[in-house]
């Protein structure tokens, strides 16, 4: 499936405290310009996990890729680096736990210079109620004016 170009997001960068912030708020603004403000909390979120582990576990120094899609019925966030680590979903909670609670789908896989760690929400566009105004009734204008030329009359 194609993605047009205006539902695609992603950013190479060096992961550190102050870049996880800033690609936080860079994802957000693009789903509120999707329309989709529902899904900027539990995405952002989940994000900080994929690299607040890159950053613990790759290191500053290593890049990583951060690619966001939208289909129009799913958001997949992945986080890309060149570590041949792979993940592990700890017992104790945190981390792809959180992930894992925070969307309906994720996962891992080897790529030749390391591994992608991604996750899927459903988030279908917010459809318009269609509230568009109606058309005068008919004769509102002429009951409108009716009281100022009976108004008129008696005045004669």
């Amino acid at each position: 499936m194609t993605v047009p170009p205006d539902r695609h997001y992603a950013v190479e960068l060096r992961v550190s405290a102050e870049r996880v912030s800033q690609v936080r708020r860079i994802v957000a603004a693009h789903l509120r310009h999707w329309s989709l403000e529902l899904q900027v909390r539990p995405v952002c979120r989940a994000l900080d996990e994929l690299l607040t582990n890159v950053h613990r576990h790759v290191g500053d120094e290593n890049t990583c890729v951060v690619e966001l899609r939208w289909t129009g019925r799913h958001v997949t966030v992945s986080v890309a680096d060149n570590s041949p680590r792979m993940p592990r979903l700890l017992a104790a909670g945190g981390g792809l736990s959180r992930v894992m609670a925070l969307s309906d789908s994720w996962g891992t896989c080897r790529t030749t210079d390391g591994k992608v760690v991604w996750f899927t929400r459903y988030a279908q566009a917010p459809q318009s109620a269609g509230l568009l105004p109606y058309p005068p009734l008919p004769g509102v204008r002429e009951s409108r004016r009716a009281p100022l030329t009976a108004l008129a009359q008696t005045l004669v």
